[in-house]
């Protein structure tokens, strides 16, 4: 084969139901990675140590391993060398991959890590906006103790921060209008050029200009507009100095070895803040850019990552840089208001009616209406073809009550009788924007179409008009206040604290290219407010190590905990989703109570940690009285009761909590002391572990109007019990691990393989929880499993070998951290054995085999070979004709 290939496959019909199975016609031999199958980044901890033939022993680190692997007969090619003190390496292609084992030997290398790639970042949803528009309110600023810090005139001036995306469009008037030194955006470097998309070679220049993507323009603008705009929007820092580092195209994605680039740049630029609004389904701490994230973060930098975009997919589906163990990772919480569009009644007396759109509906008519139905109750409005008593509706407003059928299967029903725009009033399920197609339609409240449709059944002459400008309105979120549904859920695979803490992200109006304005949503747009505040406090505070190195403590324990929902009585938001909750810049900088540590994770049942100690000091000038108490999130139910599959988002949730215990839980402390409490957390019981309980909450500190928390974490199950590999027919209607033969079907019988004009086995498998390490091996047919582990007869087990079993004839394939799949994105995995050859280069004998699939289990020990989960297939055959 040309490599053995892991493909993480995505299906275009694959949404998000649960009950929609794909079909074998949905999955294409065709293979696509997270991880490149032939690029790695190689880390150097001490030339010294690097053996090599020839005496070097004034050579640099580089030189050294090339030297290396030179020696051993390594093909290979450098695409980048990296020489900072954070990090020395190099990201090199391989012709083989078995060579990263003899490269993983070198004393000298601290690891060797496949490059992974990341999607350009884009936001949840992007609405652009016309001059004209009313201002905003600054809903955010409010939100965050923003607005008290600017009234004080702390705009974060004199800090540096540099944004790793996808450009600035520096020319925009909010943003400076210019580049370089005297304007806002005063550096930075274009990593990539206009024309990359992650699989061709990066065209590097000085000038990080983004004119097509604006991803990065608005990111930019949250953190740093000035207010004198059409908007009268600011920054949250907006006299900070920007650095533009340029790491996406105008479209495609991005490989590690780029942000590995762009990270080591910004650190040696100097920058105060690194924020990242970018990433991609991860699930462990151990990916490089991760690793380096949270390595820069430990020399005092603040690094801002955000925390994901796939909340439908539900828990344990964090995403990595984010996951960089010291990095701020950010959840999105929804804004209080949302900029909404009012129209004009005519006819009647009626204030304004507020249609759910950003910008103006595009008519520049009065219309009158005619409602389809006079029946306000009316359950399947227009969900049939309309009658033909049915007038031309040309020249109408046409008026329809939602509900059965789809919004765009009524629009169509309308516009086959000629109807060209339509207002469709809510039944209950919330005003919200829908997905009406390519119809000219939108949705508005049912107080206001019922009122429509009454005043048409009675007569009433009714129009309305849609001013083109000047009649936006903020109209108040339902859901503003609480965390955004779309931002994805932790914790790590290896149970880190992720996401840390939630910054505004939902509904936030920015800068964008060619000197526009639009609305997005995303963890994008929460992360860089959150970096704008780290701004605002290091602008108070100094910019000293120790100062960044306690700023994500310091926002966690002045964040203000996020209900579940606007109900009295509701329980928190799991801290799976929330982390620490939502950041109050104000509160954070003028705090005068320290709790520490802010992050208690108790893990699993099999490894309880259950007694902390938290210290509390009272740094201010007067005597204080503190009483403790806890504030419980709701339980996280991760897994689908009597299933192994994730419960996808919103996860469900319950009240079974954790019990808390204090060594003492009131105490006095006076100016500048300082005492230490023993807490003891009990996890919830009598819960079902099969459903994988994560529970949380929030020990608060409390001195009259001042409040700080330590936030914990834990689960009531353990990790090593979760079923990893996915033998359901869950998503294909088949079970699953299987062999796609050559024909697209499933292999059901034993069947040779020629490797000839497409004539190639490919295996399909999918992980219900995410691994640290999985092989795919070729076995001897009478390879046996018990109780789905591969029993080896007392053969030792060498994990780092190529193959781990002793009926192994050969590897095709072997990986480390890998996450689970999901029914949005991540649908499956696929290895094609395209070619007859093993991971090492060597050719497959013609014969009859099995395939292996072994699958390390969460917590357990690479070594012991009773911590695997194994699969295997039916047998296999290789055989290639003989050449004439």
């Amino acid at each position: 084969m040309k490599l053995s290939t892991l493909a993480a496959v995505l299906s275009p019909s694959l949404l998000t139901s649960l009950c929609s199975a794909l079909s074998l016609s949905d999955i294409k031999r065709v293979t696509t990675l997270p991880t490149l199958t032939d690029k790695f980044i190689i880390e150097v901890t001490d030339a010294s140590k690097i053996p090599t033939k020839r005496e070097l022993s004034d050579a640099t680190a580089h030189e050294k391993l090339c030297a290396y692997l030179e020696d051993r007969g390594i093909s290979y090619d450098v695409n980048k060398e990296f020489d900072s003190e954070i990090f020395v390496g190099a990201s090199v292609t391989l012709s083989s991959p078995e060579d990263v084992e003899a490269i993983k030997a070198n004393t000298g290398i601290v690891t060797i890590r496949p490059v992974r790639t990341y999607p350009r970042p884009a936001s949840v949803k992007l609405e652009t906006l016309a001059e004209g528009e009313d201002a905003d309110v600054q809903t955010t600023h409010i939100l965050t103790g923003v607005d008290k810090l600017h009234a004080q005139g702390i705009y974060g001036a004199g800090i540096k921060i540099g944004i790793l995306d996808t450009g600035i469009d520096y020319t925009h008037p909010a943003l400076g209008g210019g580049f370089g030194e005297g304007f806002k955006v005063v550096g930075g470097y274009d990593f990539v050029g206009d024309d990359y998309t992650g699989s061709n070679e990066p065209v590097p220049d000085s000038d990080p200009l983004d004119q097509c993507a604006g991803h990065g323009t608005h990111v930019a603008g949250i953190i740093a507009a000035d207010p004198d705009n059409p908007y009268s929007i600011s920054g949250v820092a907006y006299e900070a100095s920007i650095s533009a580092y340029r790491v996406f195209g105008c479209s495609g994605f991005v490989s590690d070895d780029v942000l590995v680039d762009a990270l080591i740049r910004g650190f040696e630029d100097g920058q105060d803040i690194l924020t990242l609004s970018l990433g991609g389904t991860d699930g462990w701490t151990e990916g490089t850019t991760s690793v380096l994230t949270s390595r820069i973060a430990q020399t005092g930098k603040i690094v801002t990552i955000a925390a994901g975009n796939d909340g439908s997919s539900g828990s344990w589906y964090s995403s990595g840089p984010g996951n960089g163990i010291d990095a701020i990772s950010v959840a999105s919480l929804d804004n209080t208001a949302i900029i909404l569009q009012n129209a004009t009644v005519g006819g009647v007396d009626r204030n304004p009616i507020t249609y759910y759109s950003f910008t103006p509906f595009p008519v520049s008519e009065t219309l009158p209406i005619y409602a389809i139905s006079n029946d306000t109750t009316i359950v399947d409005d227009a969900c049939n073809e309309l009658p033909d008593t049915t007038p031309d509706l040309t020249p109408y407003l046409v008026i329809v009550r939602r509900g059965t059928c789809t919004f765009v299967t009524k629009l169509a029903n309308i516009a086959a009788k000629g109807g060209r725009y339509a207002f469709i009033y809510d039944n209950g399920n919330g005003f919200t924007a829908i997905d009406v197609g390519n119809y000219n339609a939108t949705l508005i409240q049912a107080a206001d179409g019922e009122f429509l449709v009454n005043e048409f059944a009675s007569g009433a002459n009714i129009t309305i008009t849609y001013p083109q400008e000047g009649a936006s309105t903020n109209f108040p979120d339902p859901t503003g206040g609480l965390i955004s549904s779309f931002t994805s859920y932790g914790p790590s695979n290896d149970f880190y604290f992720k996401p840390a803490v939630a910054a505004p992200g939902g509904n936030i109006l920015s800068t964008l290219p060619l000197n526009g304005y639009g609305i997005a949503s995303g963890t994008s747009m929460a992360t860089p407010f959150l970096a704008g505040s780290a701004a605002l406090l290091l602008s108070v505070k100094g910019t000293a190590p120790e100062v960044a190195l306690g700023a994500r403590s310091l926002f966690q324990s002045t964040a203000h905990i996020v209900s579940t929902s606007h109900t009295d009585g509701d329980p928190a938001q799991t801290v799976t989703q929330q982390g620490a909750g939502l950041v109050n810049v104000f509160d954070a900088i003028y705090a005068t109570t320290i709790i520490s540590p802010t992050e208690l994770i108790l893990n699993d049942t099999a490894h309880l940690v259950d007694t902390f100690t938290i210290t509390i000091s009272n740094t201010g000038t007067e005597s204080k009285d503190y009483t403790l108490s806890d504030v419980p999130a709701g339980t996280a139910l991760t897994v689908e009761s009597g299933t192994i599959l994730a419960s996808l988002g919103p996860v469900p949730l319950s009240t079974d909590y954790a019990s808390v215990a204090f060594s003492e839980d009131s105490f006095t402390l006076g100016a500048g002391e300082s005492t230490i409490v023993t807490v003891t957390i009990t996890p919830p019981e009598g819960v079902d572990a099969s459903v994988f309980p994560v529970y949380s909450g929030f020990i608060q500190a409390i001195s009259g109007s001042e409040i700080v928390h330590a936030t914990y974490l834990g689960l009531a199950a353990s990790l090593y019990d979760k079923k990893v590999i996915d033998d359901t027919d869950y998503l294909f209607g088949f079970v699953i691990p299987a062999i796609i033969n050559a024909d697209g079907d499933i292999q059901e019988e034993p069947t040779n393989y020629t490797f000839v004009e497409g004539d190639f086995p490919s295996i399909l498998f999918r992980f219900a929880f995410g691994t640290p390490l999985f092989n795919l091996e070729l076995v001897d047919i009478d390879t046996t499993l018990e109780n789905g582990s591969l029993k080896r007869r007392g053969v030792s087990f060498v994990p780092e070998a190529a193959s781990i079993a002793p009926t192994s004839v050969g590897s095709i394939g072997s990986f480390q951290y890998y996450p689970r799949n999901d029914e949005n994105g991540n649908a499956y995995y696929l290895l094609s054995l395209e070619e007859p050859t093993f991971v090492d280069g060597t050719v497959i004998p013609n014969g009859a085999y099995r395939v292996l699939l072994s699958a390390l289990k969460v917590t357990g020990d690479p070594s012991n070979e009773d911590d695997y989960e194994s699969w295997l297939s039916d047998i296999v055959g290789v055989e290639v004709p003989a050449e004439s």
